[in-house]
């Protein structure tokens, strides 16, 4: 797995392209997470061009500044969770019958759905003693576990995105936190989310175009490819990543939540390198297990204090591996 360690002299708002990794459990369960920061100082401002596979998104920007991961979760990062956090589990029970297809521990975790990432998600919060970001009921392991909305009168309740809490450091990316982290180039959306917007190639990019890019067919190792627009890998292609959002903006009753990404499997009826564009999006009912379905983790921008410490760790990281 590649990692990048970048120092500079920053304000919070102009930190776009810094990598900072978060450690999470202890002993051998112990892992981290690699977060490329994304800059709210500036939007495009316009939306992403027509051809969505479902309609009624549009890009409406993100204001604030915030992390997106690095890699894709890989099956070592989801084992070590388990490991700490015990059976995940819940109603429906059908969102938690399915096993990984490839086992390699760097390879993408998947076979997840929805509500298993948002257990995932929750763990890294509490297990860092943060607020939870999506509200489970029930009794955790057993099979009425059961997620639903955050709700007026709930401590962290946001109108606006009540499957979040607005306290969580942790948490899933919005469509729109995913959009901007994968296609701004710090002025517009681009079609692609490579540097300059040259279309992808199968020797950077895993997906299917007339055959497969990797032969046995399948997911490849996080951050084998190339490195993309923002600092990120395998946002186009490899597997299909969950997103926070609903398909269908502003409805949060339990509703098909977006996939973005593409992977090594094509999507749709015509394979090819457009299916990873900026204008493509899907849905998935969130009980789905899919082998070509996993998902990667976003962030709060740590405090002050804290990101500066980051930073020295993040040199010395640096000067260590030299």
């Amino acid at each position: 797995m590649k990692k990048v360690f970048l120092l500079s002299v920053i304000t919070v708002s102009l930190f776009t392209g810094l990598v900072f990794a978060d450690t999470f459990g202890t002993g051998a369960n112990q892992f981290e997470i690699d977060f490329v920061s994304v800059s709210g100082d500036s939007n495009p401002t316009s939306g992403i061009p027509a051809g969505s596979a479902y309609t009624g998104f549009t890009f409406t920007g993100v204001d604030t500044d915030y992390r997106i991961g690095m890699f894709e979760i890989s099956n070592d990062q989801w084992n070590k969770f388990l490991s700490a956090y015990g059976t995940v589990t819940g109603n429906e029970s059908s969102a938690y019958d399915r096993s990984s297809v490839w086992t390699g521990n760097d390879v993408p975790v998947h076979m997840i759905s929805w509500y298993e990432a948002a257990q995932f998600v929750n763990w890294l919060n509490t297990s860092t003693n943060h607020s939870p970001a999506y509200k489970f009921t029930g009794t955790k392991g057993t099979n009425d576990y059961t997620f639903v909305p955050w709700e007026i009168g709930d401590v962290g309740y946001e109108a606006s995105n009540p499957y979040r809490n607005s306290n969580a450091f942790y948490f899933l990316p919005t469509e729109d936190e995913w959009v901007k982290a994968a296609y701004w180039n710090r002025t517009s959306l681009q079609t692609y989310a490579t540097v300059g917007d040259i279309a992808p190639t199968q020797s950077g990019w895993n997906y299917y175009d007339n055959g497969y890019a990797t032969d046995p067919y399948g997911p490849w190792d996080v951050g084998s490819g190339s490195e993309e627009l923002n600092s990120t890998y395998d946002m186009m292609g490899n597997v299909l990543e969950w997103i926070e959002s609903s398909v269908y903006p502003g409805n949060f009753e339990n509703t098909y939540r977006v996939v973005r990404g593409g992977n090594y499997d094509g999507v749709g009826d015509s394979d090819n390198v457009s299916w990873l564009g900026s204008s493509i999006r899907s849905g998935l009912n969130p009980t789905d297990e899919k082998r070509q379905v996993g998902f990667r983790v976003a962030s709060v921008v740590p405090e002050p204090a804290t990101l500066s410490l980051l930073v020295i760790g993040a040199f010395l990281a640096g000067r260590r591996r030299k």
